[in-house]
């Protein structure tokens, strides 16, 4: 859905993603980086272009363009399947050019993220998931400090037509504090 929310501290800023980032994320993209995604890696700009506007018309769904201090687009994530009512929301479609893996990009995003919905919504669940083939997105997640859940076998049907088993992890409103903490220090030690 389309909203004004913006995110910043540790380095990065979380901004509302616009179909007018199409290319320069393009140029983040390849079969590496997109790994996990639903849909085809996206070769063109328009193609870019119509999956963002897709992400950003999803209700419940609240995607952000992530930005590094010196403006240089780093990547994408969202929030989606958000319900208030129910106290949770998941964290995914995330994906970073590959000159910020394995840094301060994905912590920082995810500390904002988990941040405004367990202190400023006052969620009390965030669920991240990933395929079970994705071994980086798996052990980027368990960094963050997320408890491993379990395996939905054959949930989702890849970019590339095949089916494969989901991953979920969660954060829960009582751990999150032990989270934080985690990922402050981590941000800290940098």
């Amino acid at each position: 859905m389309e909203h004004d929310l913006t995110l910043a501290g540790h380095g990065v800023a979380l901004r509302p993603l616009s179909p007018d980032d199409a290319a320069e994320l393009l140029a983040l993209v390849d079969a590496a980086s997109w790994q996990g995604f639903t849909s085809p890696v996206p070769r063109d700009e328009d193609t870019l272009r119509n999956w963002i506007h897709a992400s950003v018309t999803t209700p419940a769904k609240l995607a952000f363009a992530v930005v590094g201090d010196g403006g240089e687009l780093r990547g994408t994530t969202s929030f989606y399947d958000l319900s208030r009512d129910q106290g949770r929301v998941e964290i995914g479609s995330t994906l970073y050019g590959r000159a910020w893996w394995g840094g301060t990009t994905n912590p920082a995003a995810k500390l904002l993220l988990f941040m405004h919905a367990f202190e400023t919504w006052g969620l009390q669940r965030v669920a991240l998931r990933a395929d079970a083939r994705n071994a980086r997105s798996l052990a980027a997640i368990e960094r963050l400090g997320a408890v491993r859940e379990g395996v939905l076998r054959s949930h989702r049907v890849a970019g590339d037509g095949t089916r494969g088993d989901t991953v979920y992890f969660s954060v829960l409103a009582d751990e999150w504090p032990a989270v934080r903490a985690g990922l402050e220090a981590r941000l800290a030690g940098a």
